[in-house]
């Protein structure tokens, strides 16, 4: 009888060595971590930092070099204690949209609009949910909500429509913790009542 033995095991050998050669290598992906909610914060901040959120959400006054913030009510939107410059009709009519001195007023064929309040105080942003927020910036719906009317020139949330969450997430989070400002922003000014 002869001894299969030392085939069997050449030829199992063989097998499992080749098995290995033509499998391919597993790719170990590392998991990236949660960011720390400072971090999240710093990201936000940055991200409302170089949007320009402040050009139009903070009050301002005149300096040196022109309009600066007043520290103590940025992202505060158009203050409600302000007394609304005299707009001319006429002027929109002819094809001119219009900003306040500070531009946290804009007035143009849609009336006159307001910058809102994106403090933590719950008369700017403060009891939005994360998705109200992300349907304002994504949707362009007035407070968030499902089935309100279009936010107004000269918010740019169009441009918006792409923003990954992530992002979204780190402004929410840096807005949160902000120093909660109480101002409640004037309604809009329907372009009829434009005088």
């Amino acid at each position: 009888m002869k001894n299969t033995t030392l085939p069997c095991l050449i030829l199992s050998a063989t097998f499992v060595f080749l098995t290995a050669c033509s499998s391919k290598p597993k790719t170990v992906i590392a998991e990236t971590p949660e960011p720390s909610n400072e971090q999240l914060i710093e990201k936000g901040e940055y991200l409302v930092t170089i949007m320009g959120c402040n050009d139009c959400h903070s009050p301002k006054k005149m300096g040196p070099q022109g309009p600066e913030i007043i520290p103590e009510l940025m992202l505060s939107g158009y203050p409600s204690d302000r007394q609304l410059p005299k707009v001319q009709a006429s002027t929109i009519k002819q094809g001119w949209a219009l900003l306040n001195e500070d531009m946290t007023a804009a007035a143009g064929p849609w009336g006159v609009s307001f910058a809102a309040n994106l403090t933590s105080d719950p008369t700017g942003i403060g009891n939005w949910t994360e998705e109200n927020f992300r349907r304002a910036l994504k949707e362009g719906k007035f407070k968030g909500l499902p089935g309100t009317r279009t936010l107004l020139p000269p918010m740019p949330w169009f441009n918006y429509v792409t923003m990954n969450d992530d992002d979204i997430k780190a402004i929410y989070a840096y807005l949160q913790s902000t120093k909660p400002v109480r101002n409640v922003v004037p309604a809009v000014i329907a372009p009829e009542d434009v005088r």
